[in-house]
């Protein structure tokens, strides 16, 4: 597994009110990270799970060991973050909805860290208009400027956060509610439109909810050892 370091930093996280396709839970909010971390280049791919697993749940397993790992519920990233971390050293783990968002964004105020068009995602992700209706290799597209392949597109990707309403003010450090039904998912997929692609789009589901459109990637935080 591959990790770059994305530097703290201040970020508007979610989209403005003229953004095409937005939707009213992206309010904009200002959003500071006062620590650095590390993130995974790619998502989780299916070579990487079976190395510590033993398995392979994924739906797409033609496409092969470089392809994202899916049909992963927030639940299974969390027993595979656990068999990495056995040793009690809690070093691996998904990123916050913020992390993720500002990870993504690599600096850039667009719908998509590419550009605002739909020819701009092309260059980034796998999404319904190009991926032939299923996954691809992780890391064929254009990466962000930190170096993150497939923020757009291929799969969602599960974050740390429960689902819950943006705040209006700034904000640091957030890490989500303190409680709820629904973990935050992120990214869109090789099945979703491009407005589900963009930076800001924000959804969720049940924690033990899986399908061929969900994988994730991982987190670590600084002073960490990356095995």
């Amino acid at each position: 597994m591959k990790f770059v370091f994305i530097p703290p930093g201040t970020l508007m996280m979610g989209s403005p009110e003229d953004e095409p396709e937005r939707f009213n839970n992206e309010t904009l909010h200002k959003v500071t990270l006062t620590k650095g971390f590390y993130m995974q280049t790619t998502t989780v791919t299916q070579e990487q799970w079976k190395a510590v697993m033993g398995n392979n749940p994924s739906y797409f397993k033609g496409c092969g060991d470089k392809c994202p790992l899916e049909n992963v519920s927030w639940d299974g990233a969390q027993a595979f973050i656990a068999k990495l971390n056995q040793d009690g050293s809690d070093e691996y783990r998904l990123p916050t909805e913020a992390e993720w968002e500002y990870a993504c964004r690599a600096g850039t105020d667009t719908r998509y860290y590419t550009g605002n068009a739909e020819d701009d995602l092309n260059r980034a992700g796998w999404y319904n208009a190009n991926s032939g209706s299923k996954t691809h290799p992780a890391g064929e597209k254009e990466p962000n400027a930190f170096g993150l392949y497939d923020m757009h597109g291929n799969v969602w990707e599960w974050c740390q956060d429960w689902y819950g309403k943006y705040p209006a003010d700034a904000v640091v450090d957030p890490i989500g509610p303190d409680d709820g039904s629904f973990r935050v998912r992120r990214g869109g997929s090789w099945f979703y439109a491009a407005g589900y692609c963009r930076s800001a789009y924000r959804y969720y589901d049940s924690p033990d909810y899986r399908g061929n459109r969900y994988g994730f990637r991982l987190a670590l935080s600084p002073g960490q050892q990356v095995r």
